[in-house]
């Protein structure tokens, strides 16, 4: 709830429901995912979120805000997981037709982490995110990621190490990755806000194809975002870095 670039960005209402309320139901549309877990922070600002969760019935977890990736950890213990899907928050409008396909692609081989947004370059939209790996991945992580970059954002520290892990990126059949639908500022909210009161109310059930269609008949809406620079949330984490005296290489920019 304190995100400093759009704060409260997960309980902003559209169409009468918060943007986390758009993105559970969504994520319920998944015939793969079997469990749902909000992991939030012990923050009180995130009491709402908690009191949310209660009142529709979602399971959830309070752990750091800084450590996101111990909170993944202990989330993990605690619902007993074995495969782990990462969906962040401020991707609302993910289509879970793309989350079932990166979890078949990694049932159906031996990949350590599986996403549709690593290694670059990517081809979906900026907010239809998956991330795939395994608890053991996970706890291989959670063990070995020492810097605050690597703790901040849960997956970089396996996405930077690529000799090590055998990644696999699935693709889009056309490059989308000029599409902004993600809520990380204002800009993105009135694109995500045009997007769900024109298609939510028709069809409840709208996929990435429905948003693109729509998108390129509304070119004015959806240059609203298109000039914001993704990323630069990761500044902040090279910073900690850098003050706690950790080597910054270039070359993890390459990873983002």
């Amino acid at each position: 709830m304190d995100s400093t670039r759009l704060p409260g960005k997960a309980m902003l209402k559209v169409c009468e429901k918060p943007l986390l309320e758009h993105m559970v139901d969504r994520v319920l549309r998944s015939k793969k995912i079997e469990k749902i877990i909000v992991a939030t922070t012990t923050n009180k600002i995130d009491d709402v979120i908690v009191e949310f969760c209660k009142l529709k019935g979602i399971d959830y977890f309070r752990g750091s805000r800084e450590d996101v990736l111990g909170r993944y950890k202990q989330a993990a213990d605690y619902t007993e997981a074995s495969i782990i899907v990462r969906l962040t928050s401020d991707c609302p409008l993910i289509d879970p037709k793309i989350i079932d396909r990166g979890i078949n692609i990694y049932l159906n081989n031996n990949y350590d982490f599986v996403s549709n947004i690593t290694p670059l370059p990517r081809t979906y939209p900026i907010g239809m995110d998956v991330e795939i790996f395994s608890y053991q991945i996970l706890t291989k992580t959670d063990s070995q990621a020492k810097k605050p970059s690597e703790r901040e954002h849960v997956t970089f520290f396996v996405r930077k190490n690529p000799k090590d892990y055998k990644i696999f990126r699935f693709d889009y059949k056309e490059n989308l990755s000029n599409f902004r639908l993600v809520i990380d500022y204002f800009e993105d909210f009135e694109v995500m806000r045009s997007i769900l009161e024109e298609l939510y109310p028709k069809n409840q059930n709208f996929t990435l194809e429905d948003i693109i269609k729509w998108a390129k008949q509304n070119p004015k809406i959806i240059k609203k975002n298109q000039k914001i620079i993704s990323g630069q949330g990761w500044n902040k984490s090279f910073e900690e870095d850098k003050k706690l005296g950790f080597i910054s290489h270039l070359s993890d920019e390459n990873y983002i």
